[in-house]
């Protein structure tokens, strides 16, 4: 057992318990190699003379991603005649929702969109468009999942409750046994969950996860609200006025069971596999033993970097340690940027490694699942 773990479960008077809240973390204040990168890419943008957002690429993209979007949902409510048009077009809107998702909201949410900050909330608002919360997703994965990457008790993206055991200082349960077979079907359901439940679950409670969260007030409530009443209208009030609730609901389930599971996918090959480190603080300073830069290296990886069309769609998401060193950079850079991190890290010793394709690293993946999964399996 690692002498970290010894310290914090004689610390918490017991294993290291997830559900708790915690302290607020520090990590390691040595930022040397967090600085040299800085300068590292910030020469970068002067050789190339690239903006760093905003750019026309970005925008000739969102503009194709939006246009299929609402192209697609047209045909699908007004002109689709029999099951199989209506099943190509729910394809189709099913992937330019994640798209939407993956390179508009998500460079908005993290201000990478454009440099002007209003540009960059309309697209963080596309998320209310198809359907989840872009407040809740602020703090969810803008503040805890960035600044505590793998982090059990402190990184909501790996806490699926009871459900799953993502981490190895997780509870492991019985039937974690066969986590790495049902856990595609939970994948399937995400986006269902954030349009029912979690979002409303989040913003009336306050809190997500292990973290107290302010509630939505003023124009982020009114916002909250607006996209909420937008979707249903465009998922289901509409619909309704043309076609029975039998096929209205057909349709919207097979949707989002599309959707969600890429939009689980690319941010867990990452992150969760035998290849990411799950460090934990010191029990007593609540410190990480690591600076902020150096931990997500270790925690975090690339994938798939060679191909144009998975990096197009996924909005520089295998792209995924640039994306968390500089998540206000726009994902269009990723690529020209990722041979002066994967250097960097070399020479300063910091630990690199990446899945060389998707497909290796979604069966990393589902071996990390079953690993956790199984007894005896320890941290």
């Amino acid at each position: 057992m690692p002498e970290r773990q010894k310290e914090n479960e004689k610390a918490n008077n017991g294993p290291y318990q997830p559900d708790k809240p915690r302290q607020r973390l520090k990590f390691n204040a040595d930022a040397e190699f967090q600085n040299a990168l800085r300068r590292r890419v910030d020469d970068y943008f002067r050789r190339t003379g690239r903006p760093r957002r905003g750019s026309p690429h970005i925008y000739v993209k969102a503009a194709v991603l939006l246009a299929c979007f609402f192209s697609s949902y047209l045909l699908l409510v007004f002109f689709a005649r029999d099951l199989w048009q209506g099943l190509a077009a729910a394809c189709v809107l099913a992937l330019s929702m994640t798209g939407i998702g993956f390179n508009i909201m998500h460079d908005g949410g993290h201000r990478a969109f454009s440099d002007l900050r209003w540009v960059n909330k309309a697209a963080a608002m596309t998320l209310d468009l198809i359907g989840a919360s872009s407040y809740v997703w602020h703090w969810k994965h803008a503040m805890y999942h960035h600044n505590y990457v793998n982090i059990v008790g402190y990184d909501p993206d790996i806490d699926l409750g009871r459900v799953a055991r993502f981490a190895p200082h997780q509870k492991r349960r019985w039937f974690h046994r066969w986590q790495h077979l049902y856990v595609w079907a939970l994948y399937a359901c995400i986006v269902m969950k954030f349009h029912l439940y979690s979002d409303f679950h989040h913003a009336i409670a306050g809190r997500i996860h292990a973290h107290r969260t302010p509630r939505p007030k003023g124009w982020d409530l009114a916002a909250f609200i607006a996209g909420k009443a937008l979707f249903f209208t465009l998922a289901l009030a509409l619909p309704l006025s043309r076609h029975t609730i039998v096929v209205v609901l057909f349709y919207y389930a097979v949707v989002v069971l599309i959707m969600g599971v890429p939009l689980s996918v690319v941010f867990q090959l990452p992150h969760c596999t035998g290849l990411s480190d799950f460090p934990l603080p010191d029990a007593t300073s609540h410190e990480m033993e690591n600076p902020w830069a150096v931990h997500q290296a270790q925690v975090t990886l690339d994938y798939d970097r060679h191909s144009r069309a998975r990096t197009w769609f996924f909005g520089g998401l295998n792209f995924h340690l640039e994306h968390h060193l500089f998540p206000s950079i726009c994902h269009v850079n990723y690529p020209g940027m990722a041979r002066i991190v994967e250097e960097t890290c070399r020479e300063f010793g910091v630990k690199y490694a990446e899945h060389r394709s998707f497909w290796t690293g979604l069966a990393e993946h589902y071996r990390w699942l079953r690993e956790m999964g199984r007894p005896g399996a320890a941290p």
